[in-house]
Order: structure tokens, then sequence, then C-alpha cells
């Protein structure tokens, strides 16, 4: 049995022995999840002064461009996501893997673009998929769902290669029994992210983002230990 206390006091441990170098890695990783900065976007008010023979034409013509041009972003968005961010993800948590028992080397942040690249593109882009599906049944769902994949990307960080079926039942059997823990280990954080708003993001890119994503390597090796150990025992 895992706690809380002992998983943070190693990342600790490891934040001190890479801190620079996980702050620069969790910052990309909080960037391109979402996790640091949300969508905001900026209201712009379009002039009102519309001809009364042509105006409506013409601001059918902006809306429709505006429209199309939003659609063409998001496209651009949705595949940048797929096949960059997704194995980018993958990459990032392996930086974290590695550096827990000896430095790791920057690196590391294109390893599964030369390693079994469509492989890890394909099963990230699912793992998403299947999220966002369980979340439009009902919320609870989503969220168990949501923790049942969560060691989706760090099978992959040691495994690129891993048939997907694979990759989603070892993420099941390991966090069989331990999404409730992993929740309340997600919460323990709060206190830390709260005070994170309060600097303005700078006790996150810091110190709060670093710390975090080492602890939850610290129970990936523990969820890992205890699967393989266990199967080992059999």
């Amino acid at each position: 049995m895992w706690s809380r206390s002992e998983l943070k006091g190693r990342a600790k441990w490891v934040l001190k022995q890479c801190y620079w170098k996980a702050v620069l890695v969790s910052l990309i990783l909080a960037v391109i999840t979402g996790e640091l900065f949300g969508n905001s976007g900026s209201n712009r008010e379009i002039s009102k002064t519309i001809n009364e023979n042509g105006g409506m034409p013409y601001l059918a013509f902006i809306i429709t461009t505006i429209v199309a041009i939003l659609m063409v972003l998001v496209v651009i968005g949705i595949v940048i996501d797929i096949f960059f961010f997704g194995p980018l993800e993958v990459n990032i948590r392996r930086f974290f893997i590695i550096s827990r028992v000896e430095p790791a080397d920057l690196n590391e942040l294109g390893f599964s673009f030369k390693n079994s690249y469509m492989n890890v593109v394909k099963i990230q882009f699912l793992r998403g998929l299947f999220n966002f599906l369980w979340y439009l049944l009902l919320i609870v769902p989503g969220i168990i769902k949501f923790y049942e994949y969560r060691m989706i990307p760090y099978i992959l960080a040691e495994n690129p290669e891993m048939d997907s079926q694979e990759v989603f039942r070892l993420s099941r059997d390991m966090m069989n029994g331990e999404k409730w823990n992993t929740f309340v280990l997600d919460l323990s954080f709060i206190g830390w992210r709260i005070l994170g708003a309060l600097t303005c993001g700078l006790l996150l890119v810091f110190y709060v983002c670093p710390y975090q994503n080492l602890t939850n390597v610290e129970l990936y090796d523990v969820l890992k230990n205890k699967l393989f150990g266990s199967a080992n025992a059999e």
C-alpha cells in the first residue's frame, strides 16, 4: 500500500536533482495540455455602421469568412494535437520516469518521434477519443474512465511499440482499486494550485507543476511494481 506522503517525499528529492529541467519540461506539458493557461478568447466588437443597401450581404460575408477561418483553425489544432502534442506528452512522461533514477537528457523530448511514432499517435488519439465519448454520456463515468486511462502515456513512454489493447489493459489493471486513491492524491495539490493562481502562475511554473509531475511518476512506479510484482508472485 502506498501513501501520498511517501510519493511526495520521493518526488521532492528528485525535483532537487533536476530542478531546472523539470521546470522547463513541466511548463511545456502544462501548455500543451491547457493545464496552465485556460482558453480565453478576446471579444471584439464589429462596427454597427451598416449601409442599408449593401451592408447586410457584406456582414454575412464577414461572418461566413470568420466561421470558415475558425473551422480551419480548429482542424489545424486537432491535427497538431494528434500528431504532435500527443506524442510529446509521452516523451515528457518518459523524461520524468528517467529522472527519478538518473539525470535525464532533454533529447528524450524527441523519443516517440523516432520510436514507433504512429503507434503512439494512434493510442494517444484513442485515449482522447474514448475519454471524450465517455464524458458525453455522463460526467461521473467520464471521470472514472479518465483515471482508468491515466497510466497510458507512462506505459507508452517505456513501451512505445506495445499493442493498443495491451496498453489499455495494463492501464486498467494498474488503476484497478486505485482510482479513488489517485483522485485524492490529485485533490491534495489543490491548495498548491490556489497559491499558484494567486501568484499569477509563477508558483505553478517554478514548483507545483514539476512537483506534481514527479509525484505522478512515483505513483506510476508503485502501481507498475505492484502489478508485475503480484504477477511474478503468481
